[in-house]
C-alpha cells in the first residue's frame, strides 16, 4: 500500500495559548503506519504572538521529532477566508479540519486512516466532538430537560457508536471534526465568505453550508464514532452574554444556510418571539429566565437571517 497523506488544517485568530494545546494534542496522537502527516496553520488577521509561536514550533520540530508544520497568514478577517487560503496551498489527498480550541483523541489519526481504508468510496468523514469537561462548569450546563440551552454552550456532536451514512435530512456536522478528500472542493467550490466567524463573533455555518452543498452534489459523508475530538471548556462559555450572542449568531447563520433566498420573516417567528418574551417576563427562576432569554436571541437571529441575503 502506498503512503496516505493527511494534512491537519487549523485556522486561528489570536488564540495562541489554545493553538499550542491543539498542536500538542496532534503530536501526542498515535502515529499510524503508512501515513504522511503534516500540519498547516492559517493565521487569520492575528495581532497576538501567534506567528512567534509558530516560528518557534518550526525551529524545534526536527529536534523534538514533531510533525512538520507550515503556516500562512490571511489578513482578511473571517474563518472562510482562512479556510479558502488553506485550499490554495494543499494540492491533493486528505484534509483533516481541526479547530484551534480542540484536543485530538489519542487514537484520532489511526481512526481516520482506518475509515479511509474501510470505506474507500467515501469522500467526507466526520466524528464526535465532545466537551472537554473540567468539572468546574455550572450544574445547569448538563441540563437535558425542558429548559436545556440551545445551541449548546460548548460544541457537542455525538451520533452514537455505529458508523452511519449521513444525508441532508440527518444531523449535519460542523467543520471542527471534518475530514475531506481534496478533490471534493474541485467539484463543489470553496467555503462561503458570507458565512463563518469573523474574529470571535460566534457566527458559523460556513462548514454546514459546505457539507450540504457536497451532499447535494452527490458526495458521500460518513460518521465514524472512533474519530474523536474534545472541545476545550472555559468559564466564558457559561456567561449569559456569551449565550445570547451565540444563540443569535448561530441561528442567523443557520437560517442563511438553509433559506438563502428568503427575504420575509415567517409569521410563526413573531408568535414564538411573543411566547418567549412572555415566558422571560414571568419567569422567577434563573434556569427558566436563562432559557427564555437565549431563545429570544435565537429567534431574533433567525429573523436577521431571513432579512440578510447570502452571497458567495
Amino acid at each position: 500500500m502506498s503512503f496516505l497523506k493527511l494534512t491537519a488544517v487549523i485556522c486561528t485568530h489570536n488564540r495562541s495559548d489554545l493553538l499550542l494545546k491543539t498542536l500538542s494534542s496532534i503530536n501526542s496522537a498515535k502515529i499510524p503506519e503508512q501515513t504522511l502527516i503534516s500540519i498547516l496553520v492559517i493565521a487569520n488577521n492575528c495581532s497576538d504572538d501567534t506567528i512567534y509561536c509558530l516560528q518557534n514550533y518550526q525551529s524545534i520540530q526536527k529536534s523534538e521529532n514533531l510533525f512538520p508544520l507550515v503556516y500562512a497568514e490571511e489578513p482578511r478577517p473571517g474563518k472562510s477566508h482562512a479556510l479558502n487560503k488553506a485550499l490554495t496551498i494543499i494540492e491533493d489527498d486528505w484534509i483533516c479540519f481541526i479547530d484551534d480550541d480542540h484536543r485530538l483523541d489519542n487514537h484520532y489519526l489511526q481512526a481516520v486512516l482506518n475509515a479511509i481504508i474501510k470505506y474507500p468510496e467515501t469522500n467526507l468523514y466526520c466524528g464526535k466532538i465532545i466537551p472537554d469537561w473540567t468539572g468546574e462548569e455550572p450544574e445547569w450546563a448538563h441540563e437535558t430537560g425542558e429548559f436545556k440551552i440551545t445551541p449548546y454552550p460548548v460544541p457537542y456532536f455525538d451520533l452514537g457508536e455505529e458508523s452511519l451514512l449521513l444525508t441532508a435530512s440527518t444531523s449535519v456536522p460542523g467543520g471542527g471534526n471534518l475530514i475531506v478528500n481534496r478533490n471534493v472542493f474541485e467539484r463543489i467550490g470553496n467555503f462561503s465568505i458570507a458565512l463563518g466567524p469573523k474574529g470571535h463573533d460566534l457566527m458559523g455555518s460556513e462548514d454546514s453550508d459546505f457539507v450540504l452543498r457536497a451532499l447535494q452534489a452527490g458526495q458521500t459523508l460518513r460518521y465514524i464514532p472512533d474519530i474523536i475530538q474534545y472541545h476545550y471548556v472555559t468559564p466564558q462559555h457559561f456567561k449569559l452574554r456569551f449565550l445570547i450572542k451565540k444563540s443569535f449568531q448561530r441561528n442567523r447563520s443557520i437560517t442563511l444556510t438553509h433559506y438563502p433566498n428568503k427575504t420575509k420573516v415567517p409569521f410563526y417567528l413573531w408568535s414564538k418571539l411573543l411566547r418567549y418574551f412572555t415566558g422571560a417576563l414571568f419567569s422567577f427562576h434563573s434556569k427558566k429566565s436563562r432559557f427564555y432569554i437565549t431563545r429570544i436571541a435565537g429567534v431574533l437571529g433567525q429573523m436577521a437571517g431571513y432579512l440578510q441575503s447570502k452571497t458567495f
